[in-house]
């Protein structure tokens, strides 16, 4: 069976679907019993490492950059199997130097991320990690933080991908690894 596969299987077993979360008609996808079934979150994490890998296997990246705050449940453990650096991006105030700073929409607003100014840089080659793409603002947030240190974004990959959103046309040309799309 194939990383993916396996990665799919693992999620329709293990995520919960919990209708009207956080409010009436929304279907709130649960992942909390994926994290607790090692079996299963090695499966995704696995299958999101490969996004960080040529078709050979070999690791194709030189660092990791997960978002705030799902985004590092699984982008610390996928830059320990890819055997490269995780690079944290944040909520302002949250990192104690030196920041890079952008701002996104929301829905109803603004928002900004931060990551250190030292964080990657024009040697590097970085995958983004999520959990979700959804409006496709906070990866595309990440992504020009990550540009704005001079590195080089190869790819991103998701746990899941909310089809009915314009997630992909928001990070234009990056690859995106989506391991399940609803």
């Amino acid at each position: 069976m194939s990383t993916l596969a396996a990665a799919r299987e693992a999620m329709a077993s293990l995520i919960a679907d919990v209708p009207d979360y956080p409010q009436p008609g929304v279907v709130f996808k649960d992942i909390t019993p994926l994290l607790a079934d090692h079996a299963g979150f090695s499966a995704v994490v696995e299958a999101l490492a490969d996004a960080g890998r040529d078709a050979e296997g070999n690791t194709v990246v030189t660092k990791v950059v997960g978002t705030e705050a799902r985004g590092f449940l699984f982008a610390v453990p996928v830059a320990m199997a890819l055997g490269v650096g995780f690079v944290p991006v944040r909520k302002p105030g949250k990192l104690p130097r030196e920041c890079h700073s952008e701002d996104y929409a929301l829905e109803y607003g603004t928002d900004t991320l931060q990551m250190h100014v030292d964080a990657v840089g024009p040697e590097d080659k970085v995958l983004m990690v999520d959990d979700v793409l959804a409006t496709g603002g906070t990866l595309a947030a990440t992504r020009r933080l990550i540009e704005s240190c001079g590195a080089e974004v190869v790819g991103a990959a998701v746990l899941m991908e909310l089809s009915f959103l314009p997630g992909r046309e928001t990070l234009g040309a990056v690859d995106c690894l989506a391991l399940e799309v609803f």
